[in-house]
């Protein structure tokens, strides 16, 4: 959660850095609407979390129209530093729902609630999500774990660093680890 300044900035920094950004301080004025999302986000969590009484409003309106826009539905305070939202496309999450760091997320996602209002997914760290996945009920997602395009996920997978894909979803193999995943990131930019 980000409730200083210094985190607001890690948190933006983090972004930019799993969007692939590194030569640009500011989003170009047409296009680079996915990251204009997620500043808005970041920044909407921020002045939520500090009380502000008027950026807190500016910023939940910047945050809906943009989401409107793009068809992203994301609550505040749900998703760690480096997220990456690859698509514009429906995207779904559970307010009450908890992702870790480095999620790579795709559209047509949907991570939500199964009966009772806390009976949400917790997602860990450096978790890629495949097009069209859905995740509902009170699972634990493990590090490192890549989900299918299509996977239903219902069930907790607590292995790290596997793949799971299919309806409902099962393990399908061992997955590289999560260093193996960032250098080969960082070859391709």
């Amino acid at each position: 959660m980000i409730f200083t300044k210094t985190d607001l900035r890690y948190y933006l920094e983090q972004d930019k850095k799993a969007l692939g950004i590194s030569s640009r301080k500011r989003p170009k004025w047409f296009g680079d609407d996915i990251w204009k999302y997620q500043i808005a986000l970041r920044k909407h969590e921020y002045y939520s979390n500090a009380n502000s009484k008027v950026f807190k409003h500016v910023y939940r309106y910047l945050h809906k129209k943009r989401g409107l826009k793009l068809g992203f539905d994301i609550p505040v305070n749900v998703f760690g530093p480096g997220l990456r939202i690859n698509h514009y496309g429906l995207l779904i999450v559970n307010s009450n729902a908890k992702i870790g760091a480095n999620c790579d997320i795709h559209q047509g996602v949907n991570i939500g609630q199964n009966h009772a209002h806390h009976d949400v997914p917790t997602i860990g760290d450096n978790v890629w999500i495949g097009p069209g996945a859905k995740l509902f009920g009170s699972i634990h997602i493990a590090d490192g774990i890549s989900i299918g395009a299509n996977a239903v996920v219902n069930k907790s997978f607590t292995e790290e660093n596997i793949t799971i894909a299919g309806v409902p979803a099962k393990k399908i193999k061992e997955a590289p680890s999560t260093m193996d995943r960032k250098q080969a990131l960082q070859q391709q930019i």
